[in-house]
């Protein structure tokens, strides 16, 4: 099974809501709401692996602010804004303190800045470096913006030029999350581009039940268009609007038709991205 069919599966095998969770597997975060509470909380988790996610000779610094700017995107997917996160550790005996001081260093620096709490977490040792992030956010009741709410006419806009990260030579970049960009959108769906914009676009249309159509995509110097419907590991939000946005560059426009289906201009193109369970 793919990555998509086996969150299907999870969906269909067990309820992932209940006792105050009122949105479970399928979105970027989940959502738990306390009885009685103006806010609701964002949940989520993500793995960062040596040799699949980043390299050994990347500086450490880069893997912790990394580590950590995966799950904050998550939560400025859905329009919240960041409280505390968890990290889970496991290293390698290569790695010495001053190296595993420098990681923290790198993830409590893009803590700091976003106001984030590092509450805790867990150390192993083992043969390669892995890190696994939760993080916890909150929005306002009810005001999460969720993969499902995209209509037809809406427009659908990114936040910023695609493609750097599948392209060659391009460096290792301190990523930063669109937390003040996600907490001010006013739109009708939202998710982050992880694994490629192509991909991540088919999840939000089959989430809303409906089908897109790319006109035109901004893509950075160096880079192709297969880079950026494909690449992945771009982190910008993604995300449509019924009304004109000034908050992001558009690039097509939300239609009625088979659920996830997605054109390029006049073309069906397959959601081709980075599936981890895929051969």
């Amino acid at each position: 099974m793919t990555e998509v069919q086996v969150v299907e599966w999870l969906k269909r095998a067990a309820p992932s809501t209940g006792r105050g969770v009122v949105l479970g597997i399928g979105d970027d975060c989940a959502i738990y709401r306390a009885r009685g509470s103006s806010e609701d909380l964002l949940v989520t988790t993500d793995q960062f692996i040596e040799g699949v996610h980043f390299r050994s000779s990347d500086s450490p610094e880069s893997i912790g602010h990394r580590a950590l700017a995966r799950g904050l995107s998550d939560i400025a997917a859905m329009g919240g804004v960041p409280r505390f996160c968890l990290l889970s550790l496991t290293k390698p005996a290569k790695y010495d303190d001053r190296w595993l001081k420098r990681l923290y260093r790198g993830l409590r620096k893009l803590a700091g800045r976003t106001n984030t709490v590092l509450a805790g977490g867990d150390l192993a040792r083992g043969a390669n470096l892995a890190c696994d992030i939760v993080v916890c956010g909150s929005v306002r009741r009810g005001r999460a913006i969720l993969r499902s709410g995209a209509k037809p006419g809406d427009t659908i806009y990114v936040s910023g030029a695609l493609g750097g990260p599948a392209s060659r030579n391009y460096p290792v970049r301190f990523l930063e999350p669109r937390l003040k960009l996600g907490a001010r959108l006013r739109a009708s769906a939202c998710i982050d581009i992880t694994d490629g914009l192509a991909l991540d676009l088919h999840r939000l249309c089959a989430a809303s039940g409906v089908s897109a159509r790319i006109e035109s995509i901004p893509i950075v110097r160096g880079a192709t268009e297969n880079h950026a419907l494909s690449g992945g590991d771009e982190y910008e939000l993604l995300f449509t609007s019924s009304a004109e946005s000034p908050d992001g560059i558009p690039i097509g426009r939300i239609e009625a038709g088979e659920p996830g289906r997605i054109w390029l201009r006049d073309t069906a193109i397959t959601p081709v991205g980075h599936d981890h369970f895929s051969v």
